[in-house]
């Protein structure tokens, strides 16, 4: 079983469409979290020391992840996915684009 974490800015809207969508698989157990201090539910050290792979959505946040949690990322696998802040939660296209991604390392 493999433990995947998505993260994103404020986890409002694609991180927690990937939790939602991952979250019915029985080869794994999702969760997602936030780098802002507004986050709906924000990213903390156990978060990251839980994960297998680590999913952010765009470069800056691989960035920021490994300014703020560059002890814990060791051995991590940290996949960046290339989905822009342009979906609102759980719309089709956005759907599609997490299917689409995330299918390689499941």
């Amino acid at each position: 079983m493999k433990n995947l974490l998505f993260v994103c800015s404020r986890n409002r809207r694609r991180s927690p469409t990937a939790e939602q969508l991952f979250a019915g698989r029985d080869d794994c157990e999702v969760a997602s979290a936030g780098l802002a201090s507004d986050a709906e539910e924000i990213l903390s050290s156990e978060d990251i020391d839980w994960a297998d792979i680590i999913f952010v959505m765009e470069k800056k946040q691989r960035a920021k992840l490994s300014q703020r949690f560059s002890a814990h990322l060791k051995n991590k696998r940290v996949v960046c996915l290339d989905i822009p802040d342009d979906y609102e939660y759980m719309q089709p296209e956005l759907v599609d684009l997490l299917r689409a991604k995330v299918a390689r390392y499941l």
